[in-house]
């Protein structure tokens, strides 16, 4: 049975998740700030978060990147729940570093199977970096993509990208030339069970070519192919 943060400002709310966390089995702590669920989370392991976005002290966002920084919690799944409905808001949220998010007001089933959904795909991952199998750098059209280190380099500089710019790059590098549908990206990208839609791909190129291209209007690495998805141009290994 897992050991959940649950934090949200709204104390009912708080109190309802941890409720049908206890039905099956799970114990939880609750906070109403992001400060104090933060310090909590440097001080015991817990097997899952659930955040809320609009907190005092730190907000949802932050936090959910906090956490991520953190050696003991980075690869902990989190769960962001928002009151915020527009799709550049979700892409935010997972960009922050959640695994999924849920908007309110939500169902409890709905809750509870993204719950057990986030815990069975963390029993499922390797229990420690050190047990994965290092991968290999791509290099592809002046550009530099190292999975260890998760860092990106354009022409010699290092550029920040966020988790799922970094997994949507990585998987149009690897395969240049290959043509990769919406559906295509998020299943290679994120496997089963993600809530990353189509429409957030979109977002996520867009953003990922202001990153990588001299001029993102006119794109030369990661091209768009009408009607059917996006590929990284087939070009050789320097």
């Amino acid at each position: 049975m897992a050991h959940v943060l649950v934090v949200d400002d709204e104390a009912h709310i708080g109190e309802l998740v941890s409720l049908h966390l206890s039905f099956e089995g799970h114990t939880s702590d609750r906070f109403l700030d992001g400060r104090a669920a933060l310090e909590a989370a440097k001080a015991q392991a817990y097997d899952l978060f659930i955040v809320d976005v609009m907190l005092p002290g730190i907000d949802g966002v932050a936090l959910c990147r906090a956490l991520r920084q953190q050696p003991s919690t980075r690869k902990s799944p989190i769960l962001l729940l928002t009151a915020r409905r527009d799709e550049t808001d979700k892409v935010l949220g997972l960009d922050s570093g959640a695994d999924d998010y849920l908007t309110k007001p939500f169902g409890v089933r709905e809750l509870m199977a993204r719950v057990r959904a986030l815990l069975r795909r963390a029993s499922t991952a390797p229990a420690a970096a050190g047990d994965e199998p290092a991968a290999d750098v791509i290099r592809r059209d002046g550009l530099e993509i190292d999975p260890n280190r998760h860092q990106v380099t354009v022409d010699g500089r290092v550029v920040e990208t966020t988790a799922h710019e970094f997994a949507v790059l990585k998987v149009l590098a690897a395969n240049p030339g290959i043509v990769f549908s919406r559906e295509a990206i998020i299943r290679r990208a994120w496997g089963p069970g993600t809530h990353v839609t189509e429409r957030s791909v979109d977002t996520i190129v867009k953003r990922l070519r202001q990153k990588i291209e001299a001029d993102p209007a006119e794109p030369q690495r990661v091209l768009t192919v009408w009607g059917v998805g996006y590929k990284f141009r087939d070009v050789a290994t320097p």
